[in-house]
């Protein structure tokens, strides 16, 4: 068995579900110090962050990750079990093995390489990992981006090992991603009879035509990097669930996934304006941004990245912007040149998530080829 299949199937066998690191940093702490990197252990409540550091000045490069996984659901649905990792027909199973152990026994491997050849590198190479990424992501990557922020020690390029490849490994890379604006309208009424109430006060009634102009929304102001701005309905919650009993209160939650174009404040002075135009009665309106949009990607991490595709893959890496969120949101909007390349993402955080074994095992000389071309000194 390979390092990078045997790292992996020993974080996958510790079940680290959000924010429970169970384990899994310890075992890279132990790696990486032996490796020569200098740790530091910053618990935030109830989440464990690892971060490891080689080197000092410029230019500094930063790997990230995170431990944590999503539930595995109901056991009897996997064909193995889900934090017992099992090899079959060229793929590893078992949750997070795509979703991020793979990536993060791959950086690891990575590091250990590098600095094994080149002790004396170029400025300062760091690997942050967090256990709260699947999570609500308040005391995981954000707390120690803040830390850094003050000590003055932010990076330069940050590489994200989320899985960014969409058929085959390497085929595309993030440069950048939407922000993600949550919001919840709620509209109040009278609860009554439906024999006898009045029309008027029934809430969903009243919120109809808004939601309807609401979810018409367009926003055209997509570009060669990002694609337009989206509002989508994540839910929609009202009554008690009786057939003769009108609702006293409608709640809709939606969720605009946004580019650099329309930023946070302009979409929900858009939203407001419409609200107040339908004047649906008794109303509130409360906002959450989860994520600002950053990118798109240009600098030498980018080069490094594609370079290194090219070379060890044989692939030229697309550019993109899509997906959900991740912890680069906390570095980019900073100004932080961040870019995510990671195993194909088919099966994350599903039923038998698996990570295929031949890509698992190129993916350490892919990371390797983006430090040596950021940090090995010339010869």
């Amino acid at each position: 068995m390979s390092e990078v299949a045997e790292l992996t199937r020993s974080l996958i066998e510790r079940a680290s579900v959000t924010p429970d690191d169970a384990g899994c940093q310890a075992l890279l702490a132990d790696r990486l110090a032996a490796a020569g990197m200098e740790l530091e252990r910053m618990r935030f409540g109830e989440v464990d962050n690892l971060l490891a550091r080689h080197g000092h000045g410029a230019p500094h490069l930063l790997l990230l990750g995170h431990t944590d996984v999503v539930p595995a659901g109901p056991e009897d649905a996997w064909s193995s079990p889900p934090f017992q990792p099992e090899e079959r027909d060229g793929r590893l199973y078992g949750r997070g093995a795509a979703d991020m152990k793979g990536s993060l026994a791959a950086m690891v491997v990575a590091v250990e390489g590098f600095l094994a050849a080149h002790p004396d590198h170029a400025g300062t190479l760091s690997l942050l990992v967090t256990s709260d990424e699947e999570g609500p992501a308040v005391d995981g990557t954000v707390k120690v981006v803040e830390q850094l922020a003050e000590r003055g020690e932010l990076p330069d390029h940050v590489l994200v090992g989320e899985p960014s490849s969409s058929a085959r490994l390497g085929d595309v890379i993030r440069i950048g991603r939407r922000g993600s604006l949550q919001a919840v309208l709620r509209v109040r009424g009278v609860q009554g009879h439906t024999a006898y109430a009045d029309p008027a006060e029934n809430p969903v009634h009243r919120v109809a035509p808004l939601l309807a102009a609401l979810t018409a929304m367009r926003f055209d102001d997509g570009d060669k990097a990002f694609p337009p701005t989206r509002l989508q309905v994540s839910n929609l919650r009202a009554g008690t669930g009786a057939e003769n009993v009108t609702p006293g209160e409608v709640e809709i939650r939606f969720n605009l996934r946004h580019n650099p174009n329309s930023p946070a404040g302009m979409l929900e002075a858009r939203v407001l304006a419409l609200v107040e135009e339908h004047a649906p009665g008794d109303w509130s309106l409360d906002w959450r941004i989860s994520g600002a949009p950053f990118g798109p990607a240009r600098g030498a991490l980018l080069d490094a990245v594609a370079a290194s595709c090219r070379e060890v893959l044989d692939v030229d890496p697309r550019p993109d912007t899509g997906g959900g969120t991740s912890d680069g949101r906390f570095f980019g909007p900073r100004g932080i040149e961040v870019v995510e390349l990671g195993p194909v993402n088919r099966t994350i955080h599903q039923v038998d998530e698996c990570v295929d074994l031949a890509d698992l095992e190129r993916l350490p000389t892919v990371y390797r080829g983006v430090l040596d071309r950021l940090l090995a000194r010339p010869s």
